[in-house]
């Protein structure tokens, strides 16, 4: 039988302790308080001396205890001491040492079922077989491997290698099944591209395909200090794509769906944009742009959270994945981390430190929106960490998604909005609604023409195609075509102003031209609106600009 929910633990300068789920919120008396201060003998099991240890790792299923601490060499020169460490925990014995230079992937990987073991050794991934650390039982070679990522799941087993491009030669990442390493055509898929300086690799659950964001240090062209990244699909049946993102702009997070059948997207200058695409890499979803950049679905993979942490005010939306609909947009200001519960219903959020040291606490939200409970550590306190109980998958089954908040007795507190600052001479004016950035609406809440019925998913695809295509020939078209006579005056101008202007000054009658030439190009895209086309962003911020143009012309043409 399933309990009703996880236990949270939470661990800072008040101790280490176990919190009961929702509904209760209670302090666990299962699992008493261990003050950090203290050292008890109760249910010690092993002692280790590593004064110098500074990273610590479990295997999955909590057999073996890896551990690391600088690498450091003799002063005549001679090599220094193992500094990674493999203990059995049950006995407390060290199964294996090896000299680990880097703290960079430091750490080995295994299998979810730990009958595999690997580590990157120079030019190599040495593959070890339950648990024995002493026998190597098969190798990788290729040259200069930088990274790997084993599959997740159950066997076959699968690896996905990197190797940075060097000499002209562009980097590569190739799929394979362990342990068919040798030959020319061992690999699964291979994918080559320039511009990477280095790769995250990211499996899908079921282990058919891998999403490899390729990023560079540097942007060459300037337009972004983030560098510049670019997303590949590469699937273990050969296939392989750079997925189209229809912004420019970094890529912040990059998520796989449990089901393994498609993947959120959020890029982009900010106001970040968030897709979501098929294994055909196609678009299924666009949710327009926000204050975002990243992005979480729960273990059931019918919600989906975008958020904005970091340096953005910590908005939140969550969505119904299966029908495209908003359930909520909760705001948790300040977090420094997120988490799902494993129930899918519930949401963790924690301001913890080192990042900030102040306002630190915790939240557990429904997903509709309602906080169920909170925590604010004291100001003299600080918290470090607080994370759900783990769950194998399937223990809490996937319940209806509900759009009605649920109720709480914890005030859910809408964090104050910031007035805009106004420089004196416009203070006692009245305000504008202009911005800096105008939000893209999601896909399905862009205006539609009320006649027409809604499209396939296909067939909106090749529309959008079909139709970026045509506007970007017609305004090719237009930036080509000479102007040979005065442009005549949109049929909103005003009717004070005359077809063609002298002005005697030729700065100033150019500026009228090109005035003339950008009205008619909106009166354009007016008539195409009317017609039902749907038109692209640019082609709405134009649009949006004609009242603007026709005043600037009218002035003009008055001489004011």
């Amino acid at each position: 039988m399933a309990p009703s929910t996880p236990l949270l633990t939470v661990r800072g300068s008040e101790g280490l302790y176990m919190v009961n789920g929702p509904p209760h919120f209670t302090e666990s008396t299962v699992f008493p308080r261990v003050n950090i201060i203290s050292v008890t003998n109760k249910g010690l099991l092993h002692s280790f001396d590593l004064p110098k240890a500074v990273c610590l790792e479990f295997s999955p299923k909590n057999t073996v205890l890896a551990t690391w601490q600088p690498y450091t060499t003799s002063k005549d020169g001679t090599a220094g001491i193992p500094n990674l460490q493999l203990y059995d925990v049950k006995t407390g014995t060290c199964l294996k040492s090896f000299i680990q230079k880097k703290m960079q992937n430091w750490c080995p990987s295994w299998s979810e079922d730990e009958t595999l073991c690997a580590r990157s050794v120079n030019n190599e991934v040495h593959f070890f077989e339950n648990n024995n650390f002493n026998t190597i039982a098969n190798k990788l070679h290729l040259q200069k491997i930088n990274d790997f990522v084993l599959s997740p799941g159950p066997q076959p087993y699968k690896v996905a290698v990197y190797v940075p491009g060097s000499k002209g030669a562009p980097s590569f990442v190739r799929l394979y099944q362990y342990p068919n390493f040798a030959g020319p055509h061992a690999a699964l898929a291979n994918k080559s591209f320039f511009k990477a300086d280095k790769v995250t690799m990211l499996w899908n659950k079921k282990a058919t395909a891998v999403l490899v964001i390729a990023s560079t240090d540097v942007d060459k062209t300037g337009a972004s200090y983030y560098g510049e990244q670019t997303l590949h699909y590469i699937a273990t049946n050969g296939e392989s794509a750079v997925v189209q993102l229809p912004k420019n702009g970094p890529i912040y997070d990059v998520v796989w769906n449990s089901s393994s059948t498609e993947f959120c997207a959020v890029y982009g200058f900010m106001p970040a944009k968030a897709t979501i695409f098929n294994l055909k890499c196609d678009p299924v979803f666009d949710f327009g742009t926000g204050p975002r950049n990243a992005a979480y679905y729960s273990p059931h993979g019918h919600i989906l959270v975008l958020a904005g942490f970091g340096n953005l005010r910590g908005q939140m939306e969550v969505w119904d994945v299966k029908n495209y609909k908003l359930i909520s947009k909760p705001v948790a200001s300040d977090s420094t981390y997120f988490a799902w519960c494993p129930d899918g219903e519930h949401i963790l959020t924690a301001t913890c430190a080192p990042r900030l040291r102040v306002n630190n606490g915790y939240k557990i939200w429904h997903y509709t929106g309602s906080i169920l409970h909170k925590y604010d550590v004291p100001s003299n306190a600080e918290l470090w960490q607080v994370s759900w109980q783990p769950f194998l998958d399937g223990i809490f089954p996937a319940k209806t998604i509900t759009y009605q908040a649920v109720p709480s007795e914890v005030p859910n507190e809408e964090p104050k909005v910031a007035t805009a600052y106004r420089p004196p001479a416009l203070r006692n004016k009245p305000i504008t609604n202009s911005k800096l950035h105008e939000e893209e609406p999601p896909q399905n809440m862009k205006p539609q023409s009320g006649n027409d019925k809604p499209l396939s998913k296909t067939a909106l695809k090749n529309q959008r195609k079909h139709e970026a295509k045509k506007a970007a020939k017609q305004e090719a078209r237009s930036d080509r075509s000479p102007d040979l006579a005065p442009t005549p005056a949109p049929q909103s101008t005003p009717r004070n102003t005359v077809s063609q202007s002298i002005s005697g000054d030729p700065e100033i009658d150019k500026k009228i031209k090109n005035l003339k030439k950008k009205l008619k190009a909106i009166e354009q895209l007016k008539e195409q609106a009317a017609t039902g086309k749907q038109l692209e962003k640019n082609q709405l911020e134009k649009i949006q600009k004609e009242t603007a143009l026709l005043q600037e012309l009218e002035d003009l043409e008055l001489g004011i």
